[in-house]
Parts: structure tokens; sequence; C-alpha cells
């Protein structure tokens, strides 16, 4: 068996698949049609496949009404006529490819068992000579509900002592398929096509015509669908505990929640932020604040409290699923008592009801009959790394709900959190939950006694409401959030169906926003993951907030807002999903305010924008930080007050909206002043200067470029370039203005105290601004005085197993030719058709083999990549992507667990897509200029441009050619 393969068990249904007993089920169910005169043919007899003997009867009888007696009279019948047909089978009746298969996985020591709704089961297996064979047999006498419901299925597993995560299940009915996916396991059909058509859009499975031929290596495909969009940990490892809750982190764009266990466990970084719930902090200003723990859910088992430090963990597997949004935990846990229980916890954020999460609790006793207590939770006493930020306002209780409101210490902003629970007992009865009201932490909770194999079902839903959505009209805030928040608890739908819309919703932005890669499995993994973590947390519905340098995954900068924003992450947004790119970009219009303070508190008239900003836009970088060697010793953080390319950075994001977007309302009413302000700093910033030619030329001074291992430095090339091309940006935008909306222009010229003056001075910024470009060699310096540093041994850009800042330090990292990111090479990847193909080489030969590019910024990889592509080194360009793809998957620079490197999501986009694909907006339109890597097969996306949709998809030809499809869709 493959190492770490989900596989452990196969569970096949009887008739169809193993033996065609359907077709002696059929003959009787048509003797005894004949005998009532009642009309039955083989399209009716698939009807029957895999219900119970009742329903089938059923179906028979159409609309004939019965009595219970006469019914039991006629199923009886039909029994005896079924039983003696069977006296007819043998080992000669197993179906094609049946018996090669119990061979295989004879011999791979996988065990097997059946599973079928017929009470004859045992018998047929016996005179089919597999009886012995059998790890368990699960049957028509072995549980009261037969599918589509799951219970037979994890009676079988749990004969099996196999959790039902690790189980194929192989069946010929849709009621089969459907059960075995309702059970957890993964499921193999048989038959044509249509026979499964109700189960399309529903969870993934493998499709077969038959067994003949099948192979291990197909049914380890099987057991995992969907493996193409799952990210999958088969064991626990508490050294990885904060990585892995950074990869399983789930959100909807409103709220979103690091994948930290349900139970809890020790030294855990289990968060929940909602975007624009902030609070005060010592030192770093404001953060976005833990909210109360919405899916705590615990265990006992006859007393035993289920923890991952308890017991003896028996197997354990979880995964993310990307494509339909869902987080999901398999163990098969012995609790000290000896009892062994199979657990499965499903959890997710609604994507289509953004205030409502999800999780469902399977308990399946496996060992012994046993007590199964659960508590389904609010905790309130929950805190931002031991920063308690919450003051606790109230909570409430009834039979199946519970509320808590809690209020933020300093910024007072309130929130309520309501939570249902609806239980099933292995009867298929309602259990009834109990309200725990303690104090700070209200609960409901239920007990069940299980025998083994039964399985409780425990779904908790629940609804989160703020103080910043809107409010009833005539209701207080307080009383109104609690209403909402039990009134969109309450009316809610069952898990299913939420968790089938809240699928259906994801698969949709999937359609639109999904990057296919064909050859390279890790790579569209990865990718996907990477756009999955960037759309879990994209404002769908809220302008007032925007993407953190961390998203919403962990507490790294607090939920700040970086450059990260504009330059990394929107493109895809802009491209994929426009309206959230709007609303992120409104946030920015929104906090203007902020942008205009931090100018004038530094002298400059217009708006500069914070390097870390929050909730007013007012700059919110921490001056001081623990040294990273030292404790003890702070470092002054000067990104806050000297690295000024950011306004620039979110002009640049205005301009690329409105190009690909054609939304001309958009910078009428609202972009045009963020880049009109900007602009007024930009101008004041610059300073002039007697070059060496006597002429007047453009200075700024005392900056951070994109590459932060030198700070203080003058004229940094990037910064420079931004500031000329925003001036030269406002200044068209400003002359649109007065073309197309005369009046806003005059109203916003007049808002801005913009004077002719003003504007020439633009220009005379525009036409002397410093840039150190040689045009004998096409060499940009990065800034004034780099190549006098002091140069670094190549050899340690190859060899060094830490950050060469790390090595150096910080000063002697700023005294060296040696950087931590893109700078210069983002500079012509932002303006790639500006500079000629002689500018590109030269300043990829000088930049890239000093670059620090294992341990130094996440921000550099991606960029990296789209350059290598525009020098025509695709495979050079790969080995750059994959370390932006795998940045948080493999944790490469050791803190992942701090939160999703947000950057880095938006930037595999763009390396995949103006990178590889070429995408690019020329004066026609949108072109593409593929160059893949060697083993990559097909590349594929769609995006959008002046609402038109359109489709790439790049093939590798023959010869090394490629075949482009690009076509508008209608």
């Amino acid at each position: 068996m493959p190492p770490n393969h989900s596989l452990r068990a196969v569970i096949f249904d009887l008739d169809g698949v193993i033996t065609d007993t359907a077709e002696y089920h059929y003959q009787a169910w048509q003797r005894l049609a004949d005998e009532e005169g009642l009309p039955f043919d083989r399209a009716a007899n698939e009807r029957c496949r895999g219900v119970t003997r009742r329903d089938s009867l059923l179906i028979v009888l159409g609309d004939r009404q019965e009595t219970e007696a006469r019914q039991a009279e006629l199923m009886a019948r039909k029994q005896r006529y079924y039983e003696a047909s069977l006296d007819k089978i043998g080992p000669d009746d197993l179906l094609p490819g049946v018996a090669d298969l119990l061979d295989q996985l004879d011999d791979a020591n996988i065990p097997y068992a059946v599973a079928s709704a017929s009470k004859n089961a045992r018998a047929v297996c016996e005179r089919l000579g597999i009886a012995g064979r059998l790890g368990t047999l699960a049957d028509g006498h072995s549980v009261a509900r037969q599918k589509p419901y799951p219970d037979l299925f994890r009676f079988a597993a749990a004969g099996l002592g196999v959790p039902a995560a690790r189980c194929l299940v192989v069946e010929d009915a849709a009621a089969g398929v459907a059960a075995a996916l309702a059970a957890g396991m993964a499921a193999l059909a048989l038959g044509p096509a249509e026979r499964f058509d109700e189960l399309a859009g529903g969870d993934p499975f493998t499709r077969r015509d038959d067994l003949r031929g099948i192979t291990l290596d197909e049914l380890y495909a099987a057991a995992d669908p969907a493996s193409g969009w799952r990210v999958v940990e088969n064991a626990f490892d508490p050294a990885t505990q904060h990585h892995m809750e950074t990869v399983f982190t789930q959100g909807n764009g409103r709220f979103a929640s690091r994948g930290s266990f349900e139970e809890g466990y020790p030294g855990e970084s289990a968060l929940t932020f909602v975007h624009g719930i902030w609070d005060d902090m010592p030192i770093a200003f404001t953060t976005l604040v833990n909210m109360p723990h919405w899916f705590h859910l615990t265990v006992h088992l006859d007393g035993e409290e289920f923890r991952l430090d308890r017991g003896e963990v028996l197997d354990f597997r979880r995964y993310v699923d990307l494509h339909r949004g869902l987080l999901r935990r398999d163990v098969l846990w012995r609790a000290p008592n000896g009892k062994v229980i199979d657990l499965q916890f499903e959890r997710f954020h609604a994507y289509h009801a953004e205030h409502v999460g999800a999780v469902r609790l399977l308990a399946t006793a496996v060992s012994h009959p046993c007590r199964i207590d659960v508590r389904a939770g609010i905790d309130g006493h929950v805190a931002n790394k031991d920063l308690l930020h919450w003051h606790l306002a109230g909570q409430g209780g009834e039979p199946d709900r519970v509320w808590l409101r809690a209020r933020t210490r300093h910024t007072a902003r309130e929130v309520v959190v309501a939570a249902r629970v609806a239980a099933e007992l292995p009867s298929g009865e309602a259990a009834r939950p109990a309200a725990d009201a303690c104090p700070g932490f209200p609960a409901l909770a239920l007990a069940a006694d299980l025998e083994p194999g039964q399985t409780l079902q425990v779904d908790k839903l629940v609804a989160i409401a703020t103080d910043r959505d809107p409010t009833r009209r005539g209701a207080s805030h307080a009383d109104d959030m609690v209403a909402r928040a039990l009134a969109e608890v309450a009316e809610t739908p069952a898990y299913d169906r939420l968790r089938r819309d809240h699928a259906t919703a994801w698969e949709r932005v999937w359609r639109r926003g999904d990057v296919v890669i064909e050859g390279d499995d890790e790579a569209q993994l990865a990718t996907r993951f990477n756009l999955f973590q960037l759309l879990a947390a994209a404002p769908q519905h809220d302008d007032r907030v925007s993407i953190g340098a961390k998203a919403l995954s962990g507490y790294g900068y607090y939920g700040h807002v970086f450059w990260d924003t504009e330059i990394f992450m929107l493109p895809y947004l802009i491209y994929t999903y426009p309206q959230t790119a709007r609303n992120m970009l409104l946030y920015r219009y929104h906090t203007l305010g902020g942008a205009r303070r931090k100018a004038a508190a530094n002298g400059y008239p217009g708006a500069q924008f914070a390097w870390e900003s929050a909730e007013t836009g007012d700059e919110v970088t921490p001056r001081w930080v623990p040294h990273f060697a030292d404790p003890t010793r702070l470092v002054r953080i000067w990104t806050g007050d000297i690295q000024i390319h950011i306004t620039a950075d979110i002009a640049y994001a205005v301009r690329q909206y409105w190009q690909i977007t054609g939304d001309d309302a958009f910078m009428r009413d609202y972009g045009a002043e963020i880049v009109l302000d900007g602009a007024r700093f930009w101008a004041a910033r610059a300073e002039p200067e007697t070059g060496t030619d006597g002429q007047t030329v453009y200075a700024i001074r005392d900056v951070i470029g994109p590459d932060e291992y030198h700070d203080h430095v003058d004229n940094n090339a990037f910064t420079n370039y931004m500031c000329r091309w925003h001036l030269q940006t406002a200044l068209a935008v400003y002359d649109w203005l007065r073309v197309e909306h005369p009046t806003q222009a005059a109203e916003l010229a007049g808002r801005l105290a913009l004077s002719p003056g003003e504007l020439q001075q633009w220009q005379n910024v525009i036409q002397n601004m410093h840039f150190a470009y040689s045009r004998d060699t096409g060499l940009i310096e990065q800034f004034e005085g780099f190549f006098e540093r002091e140069a670094v041994d190549p050899e340690l850009f190859r060899t060094a197993d830490r950050s060469l800042q790390v090595i150096f330090g910080i000063e002697g990292a700023n005294e060296r030719q040696v950087l931590k990111q893109a700078d210069v090479i983002m500079l012509l990847c932002l303006f790639r058709d500006a500079f000629d193909r002689r500018t590109w080489q030269t300043n990829w030969d000088a930049y890239m083999p000093i670059t620090d590019h294992h341990f130094g910024s996440s921000l550099g990889p991606a960029f990296h990549a789209w350059a290598a592509c525009e020098v025509d080194l695709p495979q050079e360009a790969y080995q750059h992507f994959m370390l932006a793809a795998r940045a948080d998957l493999r944790n490469p620079r050791g803190n992942a667990g701090d939160g999703i490197h947000a950057a880095s999501t938006g930037g595999v986009w763009q390396a995949a897509v103006f990178g590889f694909a070429g995408l690019r907006p020329t004066d026609d339109g949108m072109a593409v200029r593929p160059r893949l890597p060697r083993h990559w097969r097909r590349l594929a996306f769609r995006y959008t441009y002046r609402d038109q949709n359109y489709s790439v998809d790049i093939r590798r030809g023959e010869g090394g050619g490629y075949r482009i499809d690009h076509i508008a869709e209608k």
C-alpha cells in the first residue's frame, strides 16, 4: 500500500457488485407483480437497487394502497420466491473481476467487508464461498435504518475496526453511494453514469462500469477522488501544530478561523477574526480581536475526555476540501479506559451566508457499548496571545440554543454569537440538548448510549452578529444584535442543506477563479490552496475593510493592511472578482482621512498612506519591537516613517482596476481623489537639488524601498519611478475628469485646493526626477551608492541555512549588496512593457544572484518567477514559482504558524497568469504569450476584462509549440 494512503479497508455492497442476486430479486418481484396484476419492468427495478424490502414493495405497488398486514404477506411471498432461487448460487456466480480483486486485497493485507440491506446476505456469501474471507458482514439485521442512511456502512467499518474515513465503499446503486458519502467514506460507483445523475453536485466519487480489470492503484485513486483539491494531513504531530492551524484556516470573506481542534489542545493558537472588529493594544496600536470561540465542542466517552494528548490515537486524518470549503478531521481514539471510538468532525464558514458557521460531529462506538456526552459551547474566555480584549456583556439560553454578547474593552465594539444544536440518535430520533449557563461559556449538552457500530450525530449551527451590521429601525443596538443572531441561527437551514448551498457557492467561485495546471499535481494543488486562502479573506460585501498581511489566519502583524494588498493580492481579484477588488479599493478611499493626517503630521500636503493601516487609515506600524535574536533588546522599526512607496502602490492599484474594468464611475467618484491627493504628497516629498550638470533634479532621500534589508537610503529606484509615474497618472486622470466630468473635476479641485501652479510643479518633478538608469548597459541602480557597498561571496547565497540578515545582522546586511526581495525586478514587472529586453536581462543578471531567495521575504519568489518568464527562463521561473506556492504548505521559513503569507497567495496567481501565460493588456485588448515549464501540459484560467468574461486554455503541442484558445465567453 502506498505510504500515508487513505485506504485502509473496502466495503462491498452485495447485489450487483459481488454477485448478480439483483437478477434474482428482479425475477421474484416480477413474479409477484404478475400474480398481483401490477406493472413492473427493469426500469422500475432500477429504483429498487440498494433500498429496503419495504421500499421496494412500495415501488412495485405504485399507487395501490395495502394494509400493513397485506404488505407483510406480499413481502414474505416475494422473499420465498427469492430464497428458492438462492440454491442456484455458487462460487462461479461472482461477477467478473471480483475474485481477482479479493485476491489483490488479501495480498495487500487490506481487510474488506460486505454491507448489504439484504437479510440473506450471509447465506449468499456462504454459497459464493467468500464468507470466511470477510472481516465482517453487515446486513439487514444489523441496523434499524438502511440506505440511503449511512448506518450500515458505519456499522461495517466499526466491525472492521477501521475509521470510516479510511474506507472505500463499492456500490452499484445511487442510494448506496449516497449512504457511503454520508458515512464520510469514499465511494466507487459501478454502472452507467446516468444511474448516478441524482448525485451530481454532491460529494465527489469515482465511477466505473464494473470491476473487470481493476487494480489496487485504481482503488487507491478512488479513495482520494478529489486529490487535486484536498490538502491532507495523515498524522498529528504536536511539533507542527501551529503550522497546520494556519494551513487549515477557513473563511468566507467576513470571518475566518484557524484550523485548531474543536476540543482544544495544549498550546494551541486558536483564533477567529471578523473583518473590522479592532481593539487597541500596546506597541502595535490596534489589532483584530480574537472572537469568542464559536466551534467549541467536547466529547466524553464514559467520562473520559477526548483529547489528542490523552488516551491513544489509533488513526488520524485531516483535510481541507478546497473545492467546497470544508474542513474535516477523522480520529480513531482509544480512551484510557480501553474503549475505542471513531470521531468525525466537519466544519465550514458558510460562503453564501457570511454570518454563519457550522460544525458536525459523528461519533461511532467501535469496540464496546459506551455513553457519549457532548458539550457544544461558546467560549467567551479568549485572548489575543494572553492579552484580554473582551468584556462579557450578557448571555442566555433556551432548550436548543444559546447566545453570548461581548464588548471590546477599548473600542467598545460589540458582538453576539448565537448557537443552535440538533442531534440525531442511532434510532433516527432527535436528541434534546440541555442549556448549560456557565458564566462566559454558555453551552448545549446532550448524551447518548451507543452499541458498537452505532453513531451519534451532532450538528452545531452558529451566527455571529456585530455592531458593524445594519440595525433594525426602532431597536436598541444591543437587543437588536441578540435578536438578529438568534433569528439568523433559527432561520439557518439544517446542516445538510446549509452544506449543499455552501459547497455550491464555492463551486461557483471556482468556475471563475480556478487555475488549471496539468502535468504537475503539486503545483496544481498548491496554486489552488493559495487562491483558496485569498478568497477566504476577501470581503465580498464590505467596503470598509481589506486583507491584512496574514489575511484572517494568524496574529502576525495584528491584521494590519500593507502594500501587499494592492500589489500582490488585488490583481487576482481585479481580473476575476472585480466587485470584491472595488470593495478593497474603497477601503483606501474611506481611510483617506488617516492618510491626510499622516501627511500633515510629517509636514506635507495631500495624502500619505500608512505603511500599516487598520480601521481609520492612521499609521499603526510599531516603532519598536524585540530583536529577533535577543528579545531583551528593542529594534527601531522605520517602515512606518520612511517606507513611503505605498502611496504610489495604491494609486497603481486604482489605475489597474480602472484599466481592466473600465469602471469610470469608480474613478470619477473615488479613484481620482485617491490618486490626486496622493500626488500632492509626492510633489512635496520630492526635494529639488542641483545636479552634476547644474540642472535641477528631484531627489527622494531617506527611504526604504521594497528591499527591506536596506533602510535610510537615497533615491531608491522603485520609489522614485513610482513617484514619477503617480504624478503622470494624476495629471492624466485630472485631464480625463475635466473632459468627461467637468462638474466633478471642479468640485474635487476646489476641495483639494489644486492650483495651476501645483499642477505645473507636478510636471517639473516628472521631468526632472532622479532615476539612476544607464543608457549604455540598461542597468538600474537600486539606490544611490548600492554598488559601492560590500559584495557578498556568491557561495553564501547557495549554502546559507538562514536569513542573510540573521547571518550578517541588521546593520551588516544594510552595508552589503544583498537583497531581501525583488526591488528593481519588481519595478520591471509592474511596468514590464516600458523596458526593453536588454534592460530586463541586465538587471536580472545583476540582482537575481544577490537576492536571499530562500530565507528573505516571501514577497519575492512570485515576482522572480514572473520576471524569469520575461527573460525566457521558464524552468528557473518554475523554481521560484514553487518557492512562492509552498510558502505556507511546506513552511520553509519556519514562520507559517504566524499566519498565511497573504502576499504570496496573490503572487502565485500573477506568476502563473502574467508570467507563465504572459497575459497582458495591449492597445487591442488582452494578449497572451505563454512560456510554460517543460513538464506542464496545460495551463487554463478565466478572467474578466471590461465586463466581458474570457477563457484562456494553453496546451503544449507537438514539437514544443503551444495551442492557445483565448475565447470571449457568451
